[in-house]
């Protein structure tokens, strides 16, 4: 008889359950690198916002601003920071935060970190259109100037450019280098278009488009941020409501869909306000280059997460242009326009993409 023991495998290790919250059939997941680094980002806006509001030709330190921003500053101080400052410093924040999720959302969809609204031909779209309505006088253009204004009309430009690009790049499906393939021809047919018009412009309407083309934050009112405020506001609400069935996405559309994702409609739902956040931005302060690229892919690094973080992403691209702004007003010899500090901050790291992209 054999009395040879018998060894019992021992029982599997436990995994280590990342602790969440689960409401109905959305689970939140705790990850406290990626909430810590949101929150420092954040707060490094603020700063930075703060900052930008206190520098100018009569200088207010960084406590009088946040007491004159919580309602108790002077008098003088509430004149110059709520009437003066704060339009271009808020736009400057909204249009950061706009194009950095709207990038952080076409890259994901494409899975490509060159997707971004610029390459994608969004923001030439609604410059087309803008320049068009500034260098056409008379008839339809101006009543449309006068009905919707111009940045009504150029949102409604990026819009339709971002559906035309959708449409075309549609095949049973989205797939990311089409996307991206679609993008550029659109972009460069916009580009042509509105080189075309301002050749044959008068001189006086292309100065005024080739200031509007380059991106600034100058001669911002409460109006234009208010609108722009709201619009952001909105469309972020609908992105967090949605992008939590986005993830299963990365896995495959087959897998999303036996999970219970109608992926279509998600990706449709998110590109569409990736492309109103885009015309959003570009109606507030022209099309502001290289930021909705940069903004998604640093946010990505700092956080450590395989795709662009929604959230982080609107904060890094509101500090990268509030930060521009603030060194295009005080550390060059001349004030340029902020597009011009962040097309010189996004055009190596386009080339950083490129060269990483090669190598792999």
């Amino acid at each position: 008889m054999d009395t040879t023991p018998v060894k019992h495998p021992a029982p599997p290790a436990k995994q280590p359950v990342l602790p969440g919250v689960r409401f109905g059939r959305v689970s939140f997941v705790w990850r406290p690198w990626l909430v810590c680094t949101t929150l420092l980002l954040a707060a490094a806006t603020f700063l930075v916002f703060c900052l930008s509001i206190g520098v100018g030709d009569f200088p207010i330190g960084l406590p009088r601003v946040v007491a004159t921003i919580l309602g108790r500053g002077e008098q003088v101080d509430e004149f110059v920071v709520m009437d003066l400052r704060m339009p271009r410093a808020l736009a400057g924040c909204v249009v950061g935060v706009a194009l950095g999720m709207s990038g952080a959302i076409t890259q994901s969809i494409a899975r490509n970190p060159l997707a971004s609204p610029d390459i994608l031909g969004i923001t030439w779209g609604a410059g087309a259109v803008a320049v068009f309505l500034v260098t056409v006088s008379g008839g339809t253009a101006t009543a449309v100037v006068n009905s919707v204004g111009l940045s009504g009309a150029a949102l409604a430009g990026g819009l339709g450019t971002g559906l035309l690009v959708y449409v075309l790049a549609w095949r049973r499906g989205i797939d990311g280098f089409r996307l991206i393939l679609i993008g550029l021809s659109v972009s460069a047919v916009m580009e042509a278009v509105t080189t075309w018009l301002l050749v044959t412009a008068d001189i006086r309407d292309v100065a005024r488009a080739q200031a509007w083309l380059i991106g600034s934050l100058d001669n911002r009112s409460w109006d234009d941020v208010r609108v722009a405020l709201w619009c952001t506001l909105v469309l972020a609400a609908v992105v967090a409501g949605v992008a939590f069935q986005f993830r299963p996405l990365h896995l495959g559309d087959d897998v999303a869909a036996g999970l219970g994702v109608r992926h279509t409609v998600v990706r449709a739902v998110l590109l569409l306000c990736a492309v109103l956040l885009a015309g959003v931005a570009v109606s507030a302060a022209g099309p502001v280059s290289f930021v909705a690229l940069v903004a998604p892919q640093v946010a990505m690094r700092l956080t450590r997460c395989p795709t662009p973080p929604m959230a982080a992403s609107g904060f890094t691209g509101a500090l990268l242009l509030i930060g521009a702004d603030l060194v295009a007003r005080t550390a060059l010899p001349m004030m340029l326009p902020v597009g011009v500090v962040t097309a010189a901050i996004g055009g190596p790291f386009l080339v950083y993409l490129l060269v990483r992209a090669n190598l792999r």
